[in-house]
């Protein structure tokens, strides 16, 4: 048999870049999003915290079934095993917002 296939899905919060994995995603009936259920977290030593999983696992704590929007995602694959979940810093990096109608009012054509 078979095991059950595991997803890293890389999106975009606010500033930041959330890197996570997940045993089931798929298209929700809300439209425009994309259902994320069964979070996986590394198992690793308990002698070493990795800093960067902790703050997901605290983000993730309680939560049965996230909804991201499709703007929001990067990157999907399917992955033969879980690693390290991560959040990092959109900033300076080559990761940019989506741009949709919406936005900040004064962030939009502004030249200074």
């Amino acid at each position: 048999m078979a095991s059950q296939p595991v997803y890293k899905v890389i999106f975009q919060n606010g500033n930041q870049v959330f890197e996570v994995f997940a045993r089931q995603i798929y298209q929700s009936d809300m439209w425009g999003f994309i259902e994320v259920e069964e979070f996986v977290f590394g198992e690793r030593s308990r002698i070493v915290v990795d800093p960067g999983e902790e703050k997901l696992k605290n983000e993730f704590s309680g939560v049965k079934r996230s909804y991201i929007p499709l703007q929001a995602i990067i990157r999907i694959d399917e992955v033969d095993k879980e690693g390290s979940g991560k959040v990092s810093d959109a900033q300076g990096g080559n990761v940019a917002s989506f741009p949709f109608a919406g936005g900040s009012p004064g962030q939009r054509g502004q030249e200074e």
